[in-house]
């Protein structure tokens, strides 16, 4: 396949992903089109071209990403335009999303967990259901064992961009 139908098929394809995370569709393309462009940046005018969008809706979703930490821009000495690339610490900044997230989620089971063994106690003593806790137990070590992957990643991604 053609490079250039393949990226903008990629495009399309991590669009509707990134649509997910609350983006709007062209915000979405627009991160999309940043993420394949790597670290040599993309222009405003380019963006335009590139997604058949009008120069208003462009910059409108530009700032927006800009807003939200997700896109930054950089100049380049004795060229007026800015071009546009992913936050360098956008993979960061979701990973600390991430983990604080499921930490708070893993409080929470714990919570959970110890009011179903307190009722477990005392349905043992009258006859009464018991709850099953292997669930409760499974869950929280995915719960622990996801937030230790993901902050090995962000350790190596972090010793990597030192």
């Amino acid at each position: 396949m053609d490079l250039e139908i393949q990226r903008k098929t990629l495009i399309e394809e991590l669009g509707v992903h990134l649509e997910e995370e609350n983006l709007a569709p062209l915000a979405a393309r627009i991160l999309a089109t940043l993420i394949l462009s790597g670290r040599k940046g993309v222009t405003f005018d380019e963006l335009v071209n590139d997604l058949h969008a009008g120069k208003s809706t462009v910059s409108t979703h530009l700032d927006h990403l800009q807003t939200t930490n997700r896109v930054k821009y950089f100049t380049k000495p004795g060229d007026r335009k800015r071009y546009f690339v992913i936050d360098p610490d956008l993979i960061l900044n979701i990973m600390d999303e991430m983990i604080t997230k499921w930490e708070t989620e893993r409080k929470l089971h714990l919570k959970i967990r110890e009011y179903k063994e307190q009722c477990n106690c005392k349905a043992k003593e009258t006859g009464g259901f018991q709850f099953d806790l292997e669930f409760q137990e499974d869950f929280l070590t995915y719960l622990e064992e996801t937030s230790n992957a993901v902050k090995k990643f962000k350790a190596k991604l972090l010793l990597r961009n030192n």
